[in-house]
């Protein structure tokens, strides 16, 4: 059976996303959790892989909903509002779906800000760079979602008031929830990390990446859960 980290790209990728990790923690950021990306059936036959890519997060990136971000500086922007996932609990590696869902203590909303400065067909790359990640925008936690439980969750997006996306289908470009959980883990197992309790995994875009601009805002509702937020300055304002 080949799994995710046997391809060399993911291997090496990971060997220094997590090695710059450690030295950010050594600096003084503290872990926030963990991002997943090219997740959707596109992006895994454009990249040749098997399994979404996993980033990480911490605390600098940590941004206030209706906040305002300067992109100034930034090659191509993007904005992309995902399910968060809360873990009340440990998840070792190899665990299977009931021990996940039991991991799982609530879901919420979540908007990445991403700058893709670098080619996202070089996998080794792009892992390098923790997949862009420049920012997370989080929404309320909603514990009665523990378990992972998506039913009757609806994505709606709007950018600068005109809505762009309305979809009820939360899993068509990531993967199934319960699995997706269960890979992060499984994946920072082979690198000697831990998905621990407290922390939380942004499960990749739910629709197409947004690609922003100086001046906009992104609103994203998780309904019924939360409606969050972010502006991007205009050049004025750089």
């Amino acid at each position: 059976m080949t799994h995710p980290w046997d391809d060399p790209r993911v291997s090496r990728g990971m060997t220094e996303q997590l090695r710059h990790r450690r030295e950010l923690l050594a600096a003084g950021h503290q872990p926030l959790g963990w991002k997943l990306a090219f997740g959707g059936p596109a992006a895994l036959e454009r990249l040749r892989t098997t399994a979404p890519l996993v980033g990480f997060l911490t605390d600098r990136g940590l941004v206030s909903p209706g906040a305002t971000i300067s992109l100034s500086g930034w090659k191509k922007p993007t904005a992309e509002p995902e399910l968060a996932v809360y873990l009340g609990k440990d998840l070792p590696a190899g665990s299977d779906r009931q021990t996940a869902i039991a991991a799982i203590s609530a879901l919420g909303p979540a908007i990445e800000v991403a700058d893709v400065d670098h080619p996202s067909d070089d996998v080794e790359g792009t892992l390098a760079r923790n997949i862009y990640q420049r920012h997370v925008i989080l929404g309320r936690k909603d514990v009665l979602r523990a378990g992972g439980n998506i039913s009757n969750l609806t994505c709606r997006v709007w950018r600068n008031a005109v809505e762009i996306a309305n979809t009820s289908n939360l899993e068509a470009l990531t993967g199934e929830l319960i699995d997706i959980v269960r890979h992060v883990a499984n994946v920072l197992g082979q690198f000697d990390e831990t998905l621990q309790a407290g922390q939380l995994i942004i499960a990749g875009s739910i629709i197409l990446p947004i690609w922003v601009q100086p001046g906009e805002e992104i609103t994203f509702a998780l309904e019924p859960i939360d409606t969050i937020n972010i502006r991007f300055a205009p050049h004025s304002e750089r």
